[in-house]
C-alpha cells in the first residue's frame, strides 16, 4: 500500500502538467535568468556616465583573485572553491547525459519495431502516459530520432568541458592562499553550471524526466521482476551518431579547437604559479598570450560557440547561454588587461584583451 501511495504521488505532481506545459515553463524560467543575468553586464558597456554605477556594481561583484583587493574580503570565498562548480558540473551533467541517452536509445528501438504505432510506443516506454503527446506536433520520426541524438551529443561536448576544468583545478592551477572570490560570483558559476547543461537539453526536459520518473516509480512498486535482464549492446547507444548532420560535426570540430586551446593555456597559466610559489604575479608568454591577455576566455567562447553551431542555432535558449559568456567573458577580459597594464611597465601594448584587433 505504501509503494502504490508513492506512484500516485508521483504520478499526481508529474502528470498534473501536460508536456507542452511542462516544457513551456522550464523554458521561459531559464530564459528569464540567462537575460536577467546577461542584461545587466550588457547594460556595464554602455559608455555613458548613468551607466558607470551598473559597471561597478557587477565589476564589485564579479572581482576574484587579482582583481580583489586585499582589503575588500567581506563576503569572498576562497578562490580554490573553483573547484565545487567543476565537481557540480560533472555530477549534474552526467546525470542529465545518461537519462537522454537512455532516453534517446529506448525511443529509437522502439520507434523501429514496424508493429508499434506512435501512440503505442509512447504507453510501451512510460506505462501509458503519453509523454510522447508534444513530440506528435514534430514533423516525422526520423526527425525527432535526430533531434534527441543532437541533443545528447551537446551533453557529451558539455561532459568533456567540465570533466576537464575538474582536471584543471585539481592538478593544474595552483591557486595562491590568499586569492578570493565574491560570494556572488561564486553562486553565478554554481547556477551557470547547472544552467548551461540543462540549457542544452531543456527541449527534452519534461519528456526525459517522465520518462526516468516512470521508470522509477515501476520499479518501486513492482521491483526486480519489472526491470527485464537485458544485454547492452553498446554499437546501438552509439551507432545514432554517425547520423548526426553537418552543423554538428563542424560544430564538434570548433568546439575541439577551443577545447585544447583552452587546456594549452590554462597550462600556461598554471605554470606561472609553479615557478613562483609566492603572491607576485607574472607576464604570460606563449601560444594565444602572444596576442591577447586572455587567451583562456577567447578559447572558451571558442568552444560555446562550437556547442551554438552543434546545437543547429535554432534554439534561444542556446543563444542566450552563449551570449552570457560572451558578455561575462568579455567584461572579465576587458578588466584584467587593463589590470596587467596598470601592474607592469613592460606589458606588450600590442596585445588586446580578448579578441585580436577587435577587444
Amino acid at each position: 500500500m505504501a509503494f502504490y501511495n508513492i506512484r500516485e504521488i508521483l504520478s499526481t505532481v508529474i502528470f498534473s502538467f501536460s508536456v507542452e506545459e511542462w516544457s513551456w515553463l522550464l523554458v521561459m524560467v531559464l530564459r528569464a535568468a540567462w537575460i536577467a543575468g546577461t542584461l545587466p553586464i550588457l547594460l556595464s558597456f554602455i559608455p555613458f556616465s548613468s551607466f558607470v554605477r551598473i559597471r561597478n556594481v557587477v565589476l564589485g561583484f564579479a572581482k576574484r583573485g587579482k582583481l580583489l583587493q586585499s582589503s575588500s574580503q567581506r563576503f569572498t570565498v576562497p578562490q580554490n572553491f573553483f573547484l565545487h562548480f567543476y565537481l557540480v558540473a560533472v555530477v549534474w551533467t552526467a546525470a542529465l547525459l545518461v537519462c537522454t541517452w537512455s532516453y534517446a536509445h529506448d525511443m529509437t528501438v522502439s520507434m523501429a519495431s514496424e508493429a508499434l504505432h506512435f501512440s503505442t510506443v509512447a504507453s510501451h516506454l512510460t506505462g501509458g502516459s503519453h509523454i510522447f503527446s508534444f513530440d506528435k506536433s514534430r514533423s516525422s520520426h526520423p526527425e525527432l530520432s535526430y533531434q534527441i541524438w543532437t541533443v545528447v551529443f551537446l551533453l557529451l561536448m558539455m561532459e568533456a568541458q567540465v570533466l576537464r576544468r575538474f582536471y584543471e583545478s585539481l592538478y593544474v592551477f595552483n591557486y595562491s592562499s590568499s586569492a578570493r572570490m565574491r560570494i556572488l560570483g561564486y553562486l553565478t558559476g554554481l547556477f551557470f553550471y547547472i544552467a548551461a547543461p540543462l540549457s542544452l537539453c531543456i527541449s527534452y526536459a519534461p519528456e526525459v524526466i517522465r520518462y526516468v520518473t516512470q521508470q522509477a516509480a515501476n520499479y518501486i512498486v513492482k521491483g526486480r521482476t519489472y526491470m527485464p535482464d537485458v544485454k547492452i549492446d553498446w554499437l546501438e547507444y552509439i551507432k545514432p551518431f554517425v547520423h548526426l548532420g553537418l552543423f554538428q560535426w563542424i560544430g564538434a570540430g570548433i568546439f575541439i579547437w577551443g577545447w585544447t586551446r583552452q587546456f594549452r593555456c590554462h597550462t600556461i597559466l598554471g605554470s606561472l604559479r609553479t615557478q613562483s610559489e609566492d603572491d607576485e604575479y607574472k607576464i604570460p608568454h606563449g601560444d594565444w598570450f602572444e596576442f591577447v591577455s586572455c587567451a583562456h576566455y577567447l578559447a572558451e567562447i571558442i568552444l560555446y560557440a562550437g556547442i551554438l553551431i552543434a546545437s543547429g542555432g535554432l534554439d534561444l535558449t542556446i543563444w542566450l547561454v552563449f551570449i552570457f559568456v560572451v558578455s561575462n567573458l568579455t567584461l572579465a577580459a576587458l578588466e584584467t588587461h587593463n589590470w596587467y597594464l596598470r601592474k607592469f611597465d613592460d606589458y606588450p601594448r600590442t596585445r588586446y584583451a580578448i579578441i585580436p584587433r577587435i577587444v
